[in-house]
């Protein structure tokens, strides 16, 4: 039998774009916090949490984008013109609070309230298109043969607003459980609550998200209730309200790591739950990983790159966030 390249890439994508999600995730939601912790000694603590590892945790989006490239090429140009102004939103984002990143350690006290704000700025406004392009992409595209034939703003409706509303929270749920697990003393005890209401905010999220998608959607709804689906997608629902009284529950106690990873657990579920709803789909509503995949030859040849350079990235991964363990504080950094 010979080795199914479209599904071991579509994992592989898959995997890329989780894995950015994760890891970005947190860092983004960093950010997104500023506007609800004013002390500059809190900040500058949240800011040092991630400052050895944010710029690699990006390179999860460069894989994914490469990979969509490599080995589909038509969901690639569909996807990159149907979501042009949304993808060029969240790389300004991401650059711009890139470059407040640096200058806010560097800049004057005077100036230093403005680069916090850009900060945040640039955390609210990538996180923001990413969720819009995840919402559009549920919502499906008008293709026509080999082109995008839908409008520069069809990407915009309100499902696709509200889920980049849905995507903030979610991340500002991540960024409060990295910093229950990184920090201690005062930022820690405010982050730990205000991640309760957030996570009741994430929920609420995903619930709305779960019953707007197949009302919007008879061909997701088809799939979701007919047999057998109906038998796998019913632990999704069980699962999050498990993990959601396991959340509030730690949340009382004095653990650290906990949290986070509950808050991992709750995302995991939300993209199984899309997985679900729209595999083998790689450009909704009907052009599939198989119709999008690029000649065998070409998809042969990168996927020997990519199993070259992924366990680089995991094990450059996993050295950083090694070294960097611990707790971290303002003036000291970890310890």
């Amino acid at each position: 039998m010979g080795i199914d390249l479209p599904v071991i890439w579509a994992m592989i994508i898959a995997f890329g774009l989780m894995m950015y999600v994760v890891m970005d995730g947190f860092d983004l939601g960093i950010g997104i916090l500023f506007p609800f912790i004013r002390d500059r000694g809190d900040r500058d603590t949240m800011v040092n949490t991630v400052a050895p590892v944010w710029d690699g945790n990006e390179t999860w989006l460069v894989l994914g984008g490469a990979a969509l490239m490599a080995s589909f090429p038509l969901a690639y140009s569909v996807l990159l013109s149907a979501l042009y102004i949304p993808i060029f939103l969240m790389l300004a984002g991401l650059i711009w609070r890139g470059v407040a990143f640096e200058f806010r350690f560097k800049a004057a006290e005077t100036h230093r309230p403005f680069w916090d704000r850009a900060f945040a700025l640039g955390s609210y406004v990538a996180t923001f298109s990413q969720g819009v392009a995840l919402g559009a992409f549920i919502n499906g595209f008008k293709v026509t043969g080999a082109s995008y034939d839908g409008g520069s703003f069809d990407w915009l409706s309100p499902f696709s607003v509200f889920t980049g509303v849905g995507l903030i929270v979610a991340y500002a749920l991540l960024g409060c459980t990295w910093l229950i697990m990184k920090t201690e003393g005062e930022l820690q005890r405010r982050v730990k609550a205000l991640a309760r209401p957030v996570t009741l905010l994430v929920v609420a999220a995903i619930v709305i998200v779960s019953v707007w998608t197949p009302l919007s959607h008879p061909a997701i709804a088809a799939r979701w209730f007919s047999f057998p689906n109906i038998v796998v997608f019913s632990p999704v629902p069980v699962l999050v309200i498990a993990a959601t009284w396991a959340m509030l529950r730690v949340l009382r106690t004095e653990t650290q790591a906990a949290p986070f990873v509950l808050a991992l657990v709750l995302l995991f579920l939300g993209y199984s739950g899309l997985a679900i709803s729209l595999w083998p789909n790689i450009i909704p509503p009907a052009i599939s990983i198989r119709d999008a995949a690029g000649p065998p030859e070409s998809m042969g040849f990168t996927l020997v790159g990519a199993l070259f350079v992924i366990p680089f990235i995991l094990g450059y991964t996993a050295m950083s966030y090694y070294v960097f363990r611990g707790k971290v504080t303002a003036g000291e950094g970890y310890h």
